[in-house]
């Protein structure tokens, strides 16, 4: 008896090793390709680091991000793509899969796929299918408007209609995981739920609101969470279509970062800029985790 509870903790011992050697590959790889660039980008930050300059100006940088107008109008645009185009992914995205849903094994393979191409296309190409849509003389977006006897608008050289023409393109680039990921989350949810609820007189609508949405909050705060740092990383649509104009309507902090490396040289600042957005995310995020852990069962 003595010599089998010996054996136990080493047989643990040797099962442990085993999960750390699978698990080994991906630590590597996180601290390789996430931790280290955060802390160079942060220790880079520091510096007026240029090329072939490198200088401590320690929290130089961010001060200057902080009186700097350009970059000020990037993150109101960063955080208008954030709150416009995440609602509007999400309340689109179930509507589509409570839709969906119920159809037959065809017609859902079919709209599921339809939906998901965007996820799987490249943006540069659909970029400049946009481009088409919003042309002001040829464009499919005025053209329809037309039977309405509305337009025509130019739609991404107004300083006020570029910044929604682009929430729309970044939420049709969005919407097709979000709608799988709940149709996912459906298919999981037991139709006794449903079969109760019936038996009570529960109309439509009680069902979608009081079992649902409760049973898919997990899924949900996943969805909210993905597309919140999708939507702070807004780069190739304005690139394509904008250029962050009309007068910076449209430029966003990974835009500018963009630019203030690669254009201008001054990677110390644009590593500033790199944390500022980290940082962004980071508390939207949890934010999101906070309104909504209460309910989200792990």
């Amino acid at each position: 008896m003595a010599a089998i509870k010996s054996a136990l903790p080493a047989k643990a011992a040797r099962r442990s090793w085993h999960g750390l050697l699978f698990f080994a590959p991906f630590a590597v790889f996180f601290l390789g390709f996430e931790i280290y660039p955060m802390l160079r980008a942060f220790y880079l930050s520091l510096f007026d680091y240029g090329l072939g300059q490198q200088s401590w100006v320690g929290w130089g940088n961010y001060t200057q991000l902080l009186h700097d107008r350009v970059f000020i109008r990037s993150v109101v645009n960063t955080l208008g793509f954030v709150f416009g185009s995440v609602p509007l992914t999400f309340i689109f995205a179930m509507f589509a899969a409570m839709v969906i849903y119920n159809k037959s094994k065809h017609v859902a393979s079919f709209f599921r796929g339809a939906f998901y191409l965007p996820i799987v296309a490249s943006q540069v190409i659909l970029s400049i299918v946009w481009a088409w849509i919003y042309n002001p003389v040829s464009g499919v977006a005025n053209y329809l408007l037309s039977f309405a006897h509305l337009g025509p608008f130019s739609w991404l050289s107004s300083e006020h209609l570029a910044l929604p023409a682009l929430v729309l393109i970044v939420v049709t680039f969005n919407v097709g995981q979000p709608i799988i990921l709940l149709l996912a989350g459906m298919g999981n949810i037991s139709p006794d739920y449903y079969e109760a609820a019936d038996l009570d007189g529960a109309s439509v609508w009680s069902k979608f609101i009081h079992i649902t949405v409760p049973l898919l909050k997990p899924t949900s705060l996943y969805i909210l969470v993905m597309t919140t740092i999708w939507a702070f990383q807004t780069f190739i649509v304005v690139q394509m279509l904008t250029g962050g104009g009309p007068n910076y309507a449209t430029s966003t902090i990974m835009y500018l970062l963009y630019n203030t490396a690669f254009v201008y040289g001054q990677l110390g600042l644009a590593s500033a800029m790199g944390i500022v957005i980290t940082a962004l995310i980071s508390v939207v995020a949890l934010l999101q985790f906070k309104l909504m852990k209460s309910d989200v069962e792990y």
